[in-house]
């Protein structure tokens, strides 16, 4: 059990840190590409409110749920728009993460954080 805690925790880091292509060979490998920390924060939610877009994009790539939200409702698009990670935003998007969900959601983060301009031209549903 240990163990396997630490690989978590290094699986973690890679994702903080922008390890893109050691952390993509510990998915392949089995890691669960959905992995959280203790307060929720999926690999790809880490790794986009770091800025690392070629992370996001290859857990995007092995099936991370770009919409999965951490324990406090923070959405990765909406972690992105709050540390103004423009180019991490754009691939979120593109891979269909909803700018409306969360609490906040990235539009109302986009509002108090000052970065609306991340989010020009997305359109609203309903």
């Amino acid at each position: 059990m240990e163990e396997l805690v630490r690989l978590a925790s290094r699986c973690l880091d890679m994702a903080r840190s922008g390890d893109t292509a050691t952390l993509a060979a510990y998915v392949d490998a089995g890691v669960p590409v959905d992995l959280t920390d203790g307060d929720g924060s999926s690999l790809l939610l880490l790794a986009g409110a770091a800025g690392h877009a070629d992370t996001v994009v290859a857990l995007a790539e092995r099936g991370a749920d770009v919409d999965r939200l951490d324990d406090r409702g923070l959405s990765p698009l909406a972690a992105a728009v709050l540390q103004g990670r423009q180019e991490v935003v754009a691939v979120l998007l593109l891979r269909g993460a909803d700018p409306d969900r969360g609490t906040p959601t990235a539009r109302e983060a986009a509002e108090v954080s000052g970065h609306q301009d991340l989010l020009q031209g997305v359109r609203r549903d309903g």
